[in-house]
């Protein structure tokens, strides 16, 4: 398999004593389409900047399109940036914004001309063409800072936060738009994003960053289901997973009970190690008892509907837990039961924060 991008072991830092990537290795095929999701200052834009040639590794080797980066000025990397801020030429009109990578390139007028009307009734800015950005919605300048990398058509696309100013109803369209562009085109891509939510339905795979180290990469589906880590758990979801710090210990009959402060339950999986351990459950994967029936009990703190489904969070010992649910017979500061399904639960080391 050939990669579009290739990262061993690059490292950056910035003086006096900043470490922003830490021993990064990251490959990324030709034609896939890969987002980089973190938390703030996790090191995702400097990632996307030396991709782009806007900084230089501290060490590490790089490869773009097969070739040694360091041997690469930005220019020669055949290379397309999308900025959250835009980053449009406020004196040219939409036109020659988006004309401005042809031209440099030395393309002919007409064959200019074809390619920037082309893109721009793909992205429904065609009216837009004689406008100054400052004639423009947030909106309207985002499709014209995509449709000038679109008109250019190099062979890797570069997104930093891209949708991070619109608002959250436009965001949606704009990232469906993106998908169905690439599923047209499919060109490398290389997303950066802090939202989850656009991680998980944009990316084919993701690579999940945090302190400048790459704690997983996989598909949605992976990153989802078999969080590799327990940060990746809790920052992957809407709410992410409650984690639940405790001790696991021989139950009656060779069975295993996890502890956690006053609360405790039976677990079926057996090839658990005793000891420390962190127990974490998704918010779906929380069962609604009576508090009869139930292993932990809590009252509901706050209740928030979303339509389809509701969100109950609800305090425990210690603790708050955020459960998924389609009931809507609870309300607020009632006391319910709770049971975790530990069919779907995920384990992790305690001090190390590692997937069991």
């Amino acid at each position: 398999m050939s990669f579009a991008i290739s990262l061993q072991q690059i490292t950056k830092s910035f003086p006096p004593a900043v470490l922003a990537l830490d021993s990064i290795d990251l490959e990324v095929s030709e034609g896939e389409f890969m987002v980089v999701v973190g938390p703030s200052g996790c090191g995702k834009s400097t990632l996307l900047r030396l991709v782009a040639g806007l900084e230089s590794p501290t060490r590490g080797s790089m490869k773009i399109l097969g070739q040694d980066a360091s041997k690469l000025l930005p220019e020669e990397r055949d290379i397309g940036m999308v900025f959250q801020h835009y980053a449009l030429f406020p004196h040219l009109s939409v036109r020659d914004n988006m004309a401005y990578g042809l031209k440099v390139r030395q393309l002919s007028a007409p064959e200019i001309r074809q390619k920037v009307e082309s893109v721009a009734k793909k992205l429904d800015i065609y009216e837009l063409l004689s406008r100054k950005p400052a004639q423009l919605s947030g909106g309207q300048r985002q499709r014209v800072a995509l449709g000038r990398l679109l008109s250019s058509d190099p062979k890797i696309h570069l997104f930093d936060e891209p949708l991070g100013n619109l608002d959250p109803q436009f965001r949606v369209k704009m990232r469906t738009e993106l998908a169905h562009l690439h599923q047209a085109t499919p060109r490398t891509t290389l997303y950066v994003t802090h939202d989850q939510a656009e991680a998980m339905t944009l990316g084919e795979r993701i690579c999940v960053l945090r302190k400048g180290k790459i704690l997983q990469t996989g598909s949605p589906e992976e990153i989802y289901h078999r969080p590799a880590h327990r940060f990746v758990a809790e920052f992957v979801g809407s709410p992410g997973v409650v984690c639940l710090d405790g001790r696991l210990k021989k139950g009656e009959e060779n069975g295993l009970i996890f502890q956690s402060g006053s609360i405790q339950f039976p677990v079926p999986n057996q090839d658990l190690p005793l000891g420390s351990i962190t127990l974490g459950i998704r918010p779906e994967n929380w069962l609604l008892t009576t508090p009869e029936e139930g292993a932990i009990i809590g009252p509901i703190n706050r209740v928030e509907n979303l339509g389809d489904h509701q969100i109950f969070e609800v305090s425990i010992p210690h603790n708050v837990i955020y459960i998924k649910t389609y009931s809507s017979k609870h309300k607020v500061k009632e006391n319910i039961g709770i049971s975790p399904d530990l069919e779907k639960a995920h384990w992790f080391e305690r001090y190390t924060g590692k997937r069991i």
